[in-house]
């Protein structure tokens, strides 16, 4: 779920010299064995953000509050497919129950369907994506009071997410290959990368830092600059728990340090490998509500 799920996001965390207040990273002791590689801390950070089970549920309360401390409220609900991967059908042999699940090692294209419910003006309002490796994504957004769908292009994908601080590309993921990353800094609790964009002409940051916890390889907090070096913007992870073995972020919250506002996700009823269907996530449902799984 909502890398940019959808997501699909949930994580918790104070960095300012505080350990990680999670319930699922009590042991900070790192993993055992060998240091993983760059390429390896951030395959396995976009693993646990989007590629958790084969698919994946959640109700989000989103709260938008603005620089005078006004708030506005929306909630959706988020529906997550990944293509199954094609070389691991099934669990390997031997394997324990609740690990080794089918397509948990697999980060292919993905399909999200986003389902507002409130408030009235944003009711049945419907956002999708097709996430494709290598790729742009396709996007679509439909407005019920309209009655119109529109494709959100590529170039917009970094743009405000129904008026809220996380952009489009939050939703869904960043591609893990649109970036140079480089490990800047290693502490007691987490991998400290810094990834600068291979295409500057398509994103208004410089570079972005990313703190991922080592236990668990939960994104905890992404700092992004502008070319002046500025911080100007703020994800961080508020709340973590384990769900059905894996670690889920709860609660976060994306400011926006030059408008001085910020923007809190709260997730709810959250499941993995829900058995959900390919067919929900397509342009057919954009305007009728596949009930059944929204439930």
């Amino acid at each position: 779920m909502i890398r940019r799920a959808i997501l699909m996001l949930t994580l918790a965390a104070l960095l300012a010299g505080s350990a990680l207040a999670v319930e699922v990273a009590r042991d900070d002791k790192g993993e055992a064995g060998k240091k993983p590689t760059v390429g390896e801390i951030v395959e396995k950070a976009n693993r646990v953000a989007y590629y958790q089970g084969a698919d994946g549920k959640a109700d989000v309360k989103m709260t938008i509050k603005d620089k005078g401390g006004k708030k506005r409220t929306r909630e959706f609900t988020i529906l997550r497919w990944d293509k199954p991967d094609p070389l691991k059908k099934t669990p390997p042999k031997g394997a324990k129950k609740d690990s080794e699940k089918p397509g948990d090692s697999y980060c292919g294209d993905q399909k999200f369907y986003v389902y507002f419910s409130k408030p009235a003006d944003v009711a049945k309002m419907v956002f999708m994506v097709w996430k494709h490796i290598g790729k742009d994504d396709d996007r679509w957004l439909y407005t019920p009071a309209l009655d119109l769908v529109n494709r959100i292009a590529a170039s917009d994908e970094r743009t405000s997410f129904v008026g809220s601080d996380f952009y489009y590309e939050d939703v869904s993921g960043r591609g893990t290959d649109e970036d140079r990353h480089e490990l800047v800094e290693t502490t007691g609790h987490y991998y400290v990368l810094k990834s600068t964009p291979r295409d500057p002409k398509k994103v208004e940051f410089a570079h972005y830092k990313m703190f991922i916890h080592k236990k668990s390889f939960v994104m905890v907090k992404t700092e992004y600059f502008d070319k002046k070096g500025k911080k100007y913007r703020e994800y961080q992870a508020l709340g973590v728990k384990t769900i059905q073995g894996y670690p889920t972020v709860t609660k976060s919250v994306m400011r926006d340090l030059r408008a001085g506002s910020e923007t809190t996700l709260e997730y709810s009823d959250v499941k993995y490998n829900a058995g959900l269907p390919e067919k929900v996530f397509t342009e057919r449902y954009l305007k009728r509500k596949p009930r059944k799984y929204l439930k």
